[in-house]
């Protein structure tokens, strides 16, 4: 009888141990999960464009910006073409200073919201008011098919 008594205690010992464990990686996940803000309405801060289609962005409106930043972000389908997307830094006049791209994380040949990662390089670039721009991967090359989002930001 002892013995089962024993064995008992033990499937309880082991049954919290697993318990906790399930907390502690719940708990660490969150907190190494980065912050989401989700844009709700993109004209009240300054982003141009067709900013509805931004769902999040980790680089907030009006951020200062310098050095390497990695950025993750997700906007609403279309804007990929091979999983890519562009993602360039436009001055005050929407002049490219530099182009870049992003990659997506998730299903990009859907309409729903795709997510995406870009590492953006500020180094050496003018210091003021810019605009990070995320453009759609355009393949036709029309015009007409272009679309693009600027949010604004301070390069310093």
């Amino acid at each position: 009888m002892e013995n089962q008594n024993q064995k008992s205690k033990i499937y309880i010992i082991i049954f919290i141990v697993m318990i906790l464990f399930a907390i502690v990686l719940t708990v660490t996940k969150k907190a190494n999960a980065p912050v989401v803000v989700p844009i709700q309405d993109n004209h009240d801060i300054g982003i141009l464009g067709n900013g509805g289609d931004l769902v999040f962005l980790s680089i907030l409106p009006n951020a200062k910006v310098s050095g390497v930043l990695n950025l993750t972000g997700e906007v609403k389908g279309g804007y990929f073409f091979e999983g890519n997307v562009l993602v360039n830094i436009l001055d005050l006049n929407k002049n490219v200073l530099k182009q870049g791209h992003g990659t997506a994380t998730t299903e990009w040949m859907t309409t729903d919201p795709v997510s995406f990662t870009a590492s953006i390089d500020f180094t050496g670039l003018p210091k003021g008011p810019a605009y990070l721009e995320i453009h759609n991967d355009n393949a036709s090359g029309l015009p007409a098919n272009d679309k693009s989002i600027l949010v604004p930001i301070t390069i310093e």
